[in-house]
């Protein structure tokens, strides 16, 4: 049956790209920045987390994620420098396949989320690298465990467009990387990494 279905699919795109129609998805899809739809977009919390890894004993790299973030975005291709950024991370949601780490990340040890149950990032400026449009430089405010540092992460733009859904969407993945103890995160610091890479992927859908 999903052979079929594919089968129908296909012929069906095949059958309006002959006759002159489209496929609008394929179509309207782009991965020039220029091109992309200005306006205020929403993060698809099922489509955006970050996975942060960091040193164990020297082992090994440990990695985790954060899921059901919230981020606004705003977007203005002809102005990508006024581009702003804020996204609210629920430390509560953290998934380290490992129930009794996700139980300890939660007490003073690490993230002391009876106090400081999210974590915030707040963009200052976006900087498009000149060479590469589909870059950028983002530099903002990282507020964890009451504490409020800077934080730098290179941003690449993959595509836009509109999803399966019908809605439009643009799409990012990023990187950076924090210091734990910048933020008073000191448990075992001579054993466990200092270091925290941080890998983001997001959907921003357009509102």
């Amino acid at each position: 049956m999903r052979l079929v279905s594919r089968t129908v699919i296909a012929a069906a795109a095949s059958i309006s790209l002959l006759t002159g129609g489209a496929v609008v998805a394929q179509a309207a899809l782009t991965r020039a920045p220029a091109e992309v739809q200005a306006g205020a977009y929403a993060l698809d919390s099922d489509h955006g987390k970050i996975t942060w890894s960091v040193s164990h004993l020297g082992f090994s790299t440990y990695k985790g994620q954060f899921v059901n973030v919230d981020a606004d975005l705003t977007l203005d291709p002809a102005n990508p420098s006024a581009a702003t950024l804020t996204a609210t991370i629920p430390l509560t949601e953290v998934d380290s396949n490992s129930d009794g780490l996700d139980a300890h990340l939660q007490t003073a040890d690490f993230f002391d989320t009876a106090n400081h149950p999210v974590a915030t990032y707040v963009s200052r400026s976006v900087t498009v690298d000149p060479t590469a449009p589909d870059r950028a430089t983002v530099v903002g405010d990282l507020t964890l465990r009451g504490v409020t540092r800077p934080v730098t992460m290179t941003v690449r733009f993959n595509q836009a467009g509109p999803s399966m859904g019908g809605a439009y969407r643009a799409g990012f993945d990023g990187e950076a990387t924090i210091k734990r103890s910048d933020f008073g995160i000191n448990y075992a610091l001579r054993v466990l990494g200092d270091e925290v890479s941080l890998h983001i992927e997001g959907e921003f859908i357009r509102q």
